[in-house]
């Protein structure tokens, strides 16, 4: 079984749609993959090696400590 959903052309752009346009651009493309090889591993391994996915405490001197 099949669903398909049509979209009508009548409705205004959203934000989302002007993100898509954005990193669909070449310029887009070009930062988007500087994006995935600099900044992306990092956070990787903040969350995988390091197992901090999130902080246990609120407010910025008390997740600086933690940090």
């Amino acid at each position: 079984m099949q669903v398909s959903f049509t979209l009508s052309d009548q409705r205004a752009p959203t934000y989302t749609d002007w993100m898509k346009h954005r990193v669909d651009s070449p310029k887009g493309k070009q930062i988007y993959s500087h994006r995935m090889s600099v900044v992306e591993p990092v956070f990787g391994n903040i969350c995988t090696n390091k197992g901090l996915n999130r902080f246990s405490l609120r407010g910025k001197s008390k997740v600086q400590g933690q940090w």
